[in-house]
């Protein structure tokens, strides 16, 4: 069995698509925290949509990366890049649902209308 050490340099569809999910996700999980930080405002319900959305986009993508790889770590398919970016939009999904139920509360004390 050959191994190609230059093979690993190349940037393949498949870990092309893997970098996207994760920075799709890393932007929800930086949007997420600054709509958590927030919370107590009242003015997240935009950041808690946005970091949602952004997860359960990065979390697609990582997905459809894992399910369409032959191959393993190491044979230019994306998978680790792929689980990567399930976990990071797991997290940023996790923190858009906490800050969006968290400015769902702050108005109903406060006595807007949802």
């Amino acid at each position: 069995m050959t191994v190609h050490l230059l093979s690993a340099a190349y940037l393949t569809p498949g870990r092309l698509w893997s970098l996207i999910a994760a920075l799709v996700g890393v932007i929800g999980v930086v949007v997420g925290g600054l709509a958590v930080a927030r919370s107590r405002s009242g003015d997240t319900r935009r950041g808690a949509v946005v970091a949602l959305t952004a997860g359960l986009l990065g979390m697609a993508g990582g997905a459809f990366v894992v399910a369409a790889a032959k191959g393993g770590p190491g044979t230019g398919y994306g998978i680790v890049g792929g689980f990567l970016a399930l976990m990071i939009g797991l997290s940023a999904a996790a923190l858009g649902g906490l800050a969006l139920s968290r400015s769902r509360r702050a108005g109903r004390v406060s006595g807007e209308v949802a």
